[in-house]
């Protein structure tokens, strides 16, 4: 996995990270989910091993960072130019190291909201080649050749473990097993009881997606009752107090007399702020809007 924020590449962070394994050994109970999120992201490395790994890119963007801060303010004939380096690094390189232990968990969610947006598509395809009278390797060899995002990966290892040997439901339920995905480990789950039962894997197949537009359109409910308040929150953060600003502002500027040059850095100064909030406000839609629903 890519570490990011990584000035060496990954294989030399991981020659390096072997020395301050002890160290990081130290700091892991602090990070308890870390290695289930690592094992989401298929990743070869643990808890211990990906901090140590983290620790060492985060010193090499400290020393970086520490060099040519402190160049540039030597240059520019700063007072206590190595302090104030010391400082901003440091917080800058402790900013990197938290944004490295949050990327496994970044990357998992990524993981599950992709599965879970193909999910529906994939199992209606699915059911239609059982009706169609496709047996079942067929049709996961299919599905693996489709355009269904991670679902089309997780169905290639089913084949391969099919093909190294393992039956097909023990194929199945091993990749329900590893899966983070809640959605695609119940649909999988269902699939393998219903052929270890012997019964209508359609009928089986039909219950799962009926299921899962159930929670489909539950979800949808949901966000839907979150709009009214984000769009009161944006009307009153980036439309209403802004405007308000704006106005104060011009009203202060005439009667306080201030300075031309400094009531343009205020007037940029809250563009820079209105548009931060522009963007917070398009990620908080985006986070909440529900993983079953398709792009």
């Amino acid at each position: 996995m890519i570490i990011p924020f990584s000035i060496l590449p990954e294989k030399k962070l991981n020659i390096l990270s072997k020395k301050i394994l002890g160290i990081s050994s130290i700091i892991a109970p602090i990070f308890p989910y870390l290695g289930s999120h690592l094992k989401n992201t298929d990743s070869n490395l643990n808890t211990r091993e990906y901090l140590a790994v983290c620790m060492v890119a985060s010193s090499i963007t400290f020393l970086f960072l520490f060099i040519i801060s402190s160049i540039i303010l030597f240059l520019i004939k700063i007072e206590k130019f190595l302090i104030i380096s010391f400082v901003l690094s440091l917080a800058l390189s402790l900013f990197v190291f938290i944004q490295q232990t949050i990327y496994p968990k970044l990357v998992s969610s990524r993981k599950i909201a992709e599965i879970d947006r193909n999910l529906l598509p994939a199992l209606r395809n699915i059911m239609i080649k059982f009706n169609s009278g496709i047996p079942i390797f067929d049709t996961i060899v299919s599905i693996s050749k489709q355009n269904f995002g991670q679902i089309s990966e997780e169905f290639k290892q089913i084949v391969k473990k099919i093909n190294s040997g393992a039956s097909a439901v023990e194929a199945i339920e091993e990749s329900a097993t590893k899966n983070p995905s809640l959605y695609y480990r119940r649909a999988l789950w269902q699939i393998s009881n219903g052929m270890k039962a012997g019964s209508d894997i359609s009928i089986v197949l039909q219950e799962t997606i009926n299921n899962l537009s159930t929670e489909q359109i539950i979800q949808i409910e949901n966000y839907g009752s979150q709009l009214s308040p984000l769009a009161m929150f944006y009307m009153i953060i980036a439309i209403i107090l802004p405007a308000l600003a704006m106005t104060m502002l011009i009203i202060l500027s005439s009667f306080l007399a201030i300075e031309p040059f400094l009531v343009k850095i205020l007037f940029y100064g809250l563009y820079v702020v209105i548009l931060f909030f522009q963007i917070m406000f398009l990620g908080m839609l985006k986070t909440r809007r529900p993983n079953l629903l398709s792009n």
